[in-house]
């Protein structure tokens, strides 16, 4: 598919009906104890990163990835709309972000799914993610599963 991927403000409409869409997801598989949202009014909003990808100019998918640290990355709100799934979008999604976290000088990128989401699992693994020990907001989350790529 021909998709073209968009960095857009953390304000775009279309970025948060896709973040709606994932959180109404999210709430089906989780707990809300379990579910990490993303706090459109923190101040620190401004440094992450958001794209918007697009299918003939419909939105079919979004991610963001949010400075950890200095050498640490973290990959956040990754979706891609069901009836667009398996077709290639996440993995350009996901391409097209971890191009950006290169570029911005960053040594790993991270992320949180979690067993309930088997098929999320999958694809990390399939695109060379490694699971690693929970960190930051996720340690004390037992369904939370981490993983770390080097870029």
């Amino acid at each position: 598919m021909a998709v073209k991927i968009v960095q857009v403000s953390h304000t775009d409409t279309d970025l948060h009906r896709l973040i709606q869409k994932l959180d109404e997801d999210l709430a089906q598989r989780y707990t809300a104890e379990e579910v990490f949202t993303v706090d459109f009014s923190d101040p620190g909003i401004e440094q992450i990163v958001f794209v918007v990808a697009y299918e003939q100019g419909e939105p079919v998918g979004c991610g963001a990835i949010k400075p950890l640290d200095e050498e640490y990355i973290e990959l956040k709100r990754f979706y891609v709309s069901p009836e667009f799934r398996r077709n290639g979008i996440a993995a350009q999604v996901l391409k097209d972000l971890e191009a950006r976290a290169k570029d911005m000088n960053y040594q790993y990128i991270r992320l949180e799914a979690g067993a309930p989401q088997p098929e999320a699992l999958h694809f990390y693994k399939k695109h060379h993610y490694y699971e690693i020990d929970r960190y930051g907001e996720y340690i004390s989350c037992d369904s939370s599963l981490c993983f770390e790529k080097k870029l």
